[in-house]
């Protein structure tokens, strides 16, 4: 079978839909009203004990990658255990609903079918709540350990993605913390690893000025920014900073100054410019 690892982030997102939608429309069958849910709770376990057939074989396919990550190992074997316990049970659940079904085609059955039925959604209840554990243990894997980026594309810029976001959330927590030094040391590694990044340059003209107190180190640095014409919101932000920069000098009137040439710099009634003004007027 082909290596089918990319395809596990959509296949998982079918298989909690398809078998929880499954199993609650077989608990209201037992209520004897809706009836067209008594073949459609039959429908949806069959696709979703499918699909979850699939998501464990592509789960299997990725979990490489995902346990050579330092400190992962445990986390994707706890996924791995939930969800081939999860698959497990549907496949008792599917099987049930099968009997089930063979039975109502009998009429001398179709009153034993009825608990054949309850059995199929007591089980699938249990199923549901491996679901809940599965889906929990692989969001851990995702946002706690990033075991994602990329898998899914194969490309390699999904890795640079990462390292860029691990950088600027590991700085902002610094900075939060009180340790500026480390922060402003993280915004430097990610200006010199990113010097064509826009944003990221404004990030490190910021850091200069809030995490190592160097206007002027900052000032030089956000000179090297140079937004487009049309991105009024990223001209706005660097008037923005360069006018704390001049405040820090003590010079209130560079300040102004530098609100005042991105003010006329936006198009007429661009939403930057009230912000803008408000700031020029909080210095006056």
């Amino acid at each position: 079978m082909p290596n089918i690892a990319q395809f596990h982030p959509q296949i998982v997102h079918f298989v909690i839909g398809l078998l929880i939608v499954g199993v609650a429309m077989r608990v209201v069958s037992l209520t004897g009203k809706l009836r067209f849910t008594i073949p459609a709770g039959l429908t949806l376990i069959l696709i979703g004990t499918f699909a979850a057939w699939l998501a464990v074989r592509s789960g299997l396919d990725a979990h490489g990658p995902v346990e050579r990550i330092p400190g992962a190992r445990a986390a994707v074997q706890e996924h791995e255990e939930h969800g081939e316990t999860a698959r497990n049970v549907f496949f008792a659940v599917a099987a049930l609903e099968l009997i089930a079904w063979s039975m109502t085609r009998r009429e001398s059955l179709v009153r034993r079918a009825y608990w054949v039925y309850v059995a199929s959604a007591v089980v699938g209840l249990f199923g549901v709540f491996e679901l809940y554990e599965t889906g929990e243990h692989g969001g851990k894997l995702v946002y706690s350990y990033a075991g994602g980026p990329g898998l899914r594309t194969g490309d390699p810029a999904d890795n640079e993605r990462l390292l860029l976001a691990g950088l600027y959330n590991q700085a902002m927590a610094d900075r939060k913390a009180g340790r500026n030094a480390q922060a402003a040391e993280l915004m430097g590694m990610m200006a010199k690893r990113y010097p064509l990044d826009t944003t990221v340059q404004i990030l490190n003209a910021e850091s200069l000025l809030l995490d190592t107190k160097k206007p002027t180190d900052a000032l030089t640095a956000l000179n090297t920014v140079h937004p487009a014409a049309n991105d009024g919101r990223t001209r706005a932000r660097v008037g923005t900073l360069k006018a704390d920069i001049y405040l820090a000098l003590g010079s209130k009137e560079l300040a102004k100054r530098a609100l005042q040439d991105v003010i006329d710099s936006l198009p007429k009634g661009a939403p930057q410019a009230s912000r803008l003004k408000a700031k020029m007027d909080s210095i006056r």
